[in-house]
């Protein structure tokens, strides 16, 4: 810190100290003081202004260089409020408790954004080995006669599993990728399943649908979450049936497959969360979550009903832009 700059920060202080002297000489002089205690008082006064900001700036640019130097030599700069020197009188406790409460702040946000990395790349990890699955199976298909029915149903799987990663990528920016315009919920049901065909055959899966009706939202995002429930299906309930029901801004995804153990229901939407059969099967834990936070951002209310032994049922409730 310059001396100048101190002396800026302290110039209201200075010019009263100024004043001061000044009003001091004035009134020894009119006490009829003579010119020797006039002039030795004065010089004393200013004699030890000097010395007080001298010692004054001599303090603060010492502690100032302390600082700096554990500023340069912090990796991470967030930390400063946390190595910050104790404060000398309540204007520096103000600042000090303003710079430990951004600290706090900064060095939560670090930690956060590092577990989500972590996540993320612990997420694209098992993304790829899922992924090498259908590939590994299609190398073996061809190798045996390459029968083209199972290496599309192959494909297909390797396909839902990258739109599975690409949707997650997103959801950061999901607003920017959002388009909202009049939707056929009926179409985008049929489109879904002819999608999931391959899948579906061979997973011995038939579906139902009924009913339909015109909604102002994502298309394609919407597919999507309907195509996860789907692929669901196919990977734990071989042999059911399917039937999708879209009426009055409501879409209800049901079958009669094994259904969920209530005490795995309320956490099926979580991050990474595969349960007992996902976990034998090495699923990522990932569909239903990603479709959850992409119904979130629609405004969509998705729900899950099931009964172990009955079924499972998802139900995706429009909001009120819904047309008849």
């Amino acid at each position: 810190m310059r001396l100048r700059d101190y002396l800026a920060s302290k110039a209201i202080a200075l010019c009263a100290v100024g004043i001061a002297i000044i009003l001091w000489g004035v009134f020894a002089y009119l006490c009829g003081a003579n010119a020797v205690l006039l002039w030795g008082s004065e010089g004393f006064f200013v004699t030890a202004v000097i010395v007080r900001y001298a010692a004054g700036y001599a303090v603060v640019n010492g502690r100032l260089k302390r600082l700096q130097k554990s500023r340069d030599e912090l990796d991470k700069k967030y930390l400063l409020g946390e190595i910050l020197p104790k404060p000398r009188d309540g204007v520096e406790r103000e600042y000090y408790d303003v710079m430990s409460t951004v600290s706090r702040s900064a060095i939560g946000e670090a930690e956060r954004t590092e577990r989500e990395k972590e996540e993320y790349c612990e997420f694209v990890e098992q993304w790829i080995h899922e992924l090498k699955t259908p590939l590994t199976a299609c190398s073996l298909i061809c190798d045996n006669g390459g029968e083209p029915t199972k290496i599309k149903r192959e494909l297909k799987r390797a396909d839902n599993i990258a739109d599975t990663a690409l949707y997650y990528a997103r959801l950061r920016s999901i607003q920017n990728d959002t388009v909202i315009c009049t939707t056929d919920i009926r179409k985008t049901l049929d489109d879904a399943v002819k999608s999931q065909r391959e899948l579906l055959i061979a997973a011995k899966i038939s579906v139902e649908i009924n009913g339909g009706f015109t909604v102002h939202t994502d298309g394609k995002a919407v597919g999507f979450v309907v195509k996860q429930l789907l692929v669901n299906c196919a990977k734990y309930c071989a042999g059911c049936h399917i039937t999708m029901t879209a009426e009055n801004g409501t879409l209800k995804v049901s079958d009669n497959g094994v259904g969920i153990d209530s005490s795995e229901l309320p956490l099926i939407m979580r991050r990474g969360y595969t349960g007992a059969e996902g976990r034998r099967i090495g699923s990522t834990g990932m569909g239903l979550y990603v479709s959850s936070e992409i119904c979130k951002r629609l405004d969509i209310d998705f729900s899950a009903q099931s009964e172990l032994g009955k079924g499972t049922a998802f139900t995706m409730v429009f909001p009120n832009l819904t047309k008849s």
